[in-house]
């Protein structure tokens, strides 16, 4: 089983199947990285880890596809629930799902062996944000969305409340609280009737967490962090995060272009 204390940064020491497989995904590498993925379910049956980052590295997919992580995307303020955007694969989705359903059976199996397992209690903090993130960014099910972003930050305030030093499962919280803060005021009031969060800050302040001391979702983190910055105009914080993922992922054309973009804009 993988213990998160005992766990390294991406890029620093040795790496495990898990750190190769999302090294490979945010180098948009995803035919390695479901590789590796797979390797990685092979020889560790019983860790749910394994299908959920493979169901990541399908979501990825569809995000650089859709160009969804691109800043101009995410730094209009209704972007989140625009409908004019295209439409995601069926079939990606359904591998997606897939992966998905076997990560929640294994979690589900672990956590009735070991209640209260760290890697089982992210696996199923994860599996319900990327769902969430399918539906709200790609399928425009937003409705469906906002419950499972709901849910995926109920299941990391109990995991953190067990497990404080599982920064990865931080980014839940820091999602919700930074995508729906960026509505206006009426749909910010719609969102928080129904128990949604919206705090600007507070989702800045969680995503920084995952961005400093995360691990596989630490250059997510950066990045949105990044983004964040340009909507702020921090134009030298925005570099610095970005100069560190194009250093990190030199074959992330995302982080190359946002960069570049950055550099050469007056």
């Amino acid at each position: 089983m993988l213990l998160f204390p005992a766990l390294v940064p991406l890029g620093y020491g040795a790496e495990t199947l898990l750190d190769q497989g999302y090294r490979e995904m945010y180098n948009l590498d995803f035919a390695h990285a479901h590789q590796t993925f797979a390797q990685f379910e092979k020889t560790n049956p019983t860790d749910a880890m394994g299908p959920v980052s493979d169901a990541a590295a399908y979501l990825f997919t569809e995000f650089d596809r859709l160009g969804i992580l691109k800043s101009d995307y995410l730094t209009k303020d209704e972007s989140y629930f625009v409908v004019n955007k295209p439409k995601g694969d069926p079939d990606i989705r359904k591998k997606f799902d897939a992966a998905l359903d076997l990560g929640d059976r294994v979690a589900t199996a672990r956590l009735k062996e070991s209640p209260g397992d760290p890697d089982a209690m992210l696996a199923e903090t994860m599996s319900l944000g990327l769902h969430a993130n399918y539906d709200g960014m790609i399928d425009r099910h937003h409705l469906a969305a906002l419950s499972e972003v709901k849910e995926s930050r109920n299941r990391a305030q109990k995991l953190l409340a067990m497990h404080p030093d599982v920064y990865d499962a931080y980014i839940a919280q820091g999602i919700e609280n930074y995508l729906l803060s960026q509505k206006n005021v009426a749909v910010r009031w719609f969102l928080r009737l129904g128990g949604a969060q919206t705090n600007y800050q507070v989702g800045i302040q969680k995503c920084a967490i995952t961005a400093e001391k995360g691990h596989y979702f630490k250059p997510y983190a950066q990045l949105l962090l990044a983004i964040a910055d340009l909507r702020d105009n921090n134009r030298n914080g925005a570099k610095q995060k970005l100069t560190w993922l194009q250093k990190e992922y030199p074959g992330n054309h995302l982080y190359r272009d946002e960069l570049e973009r950055l550099v050469t804009a007056k």
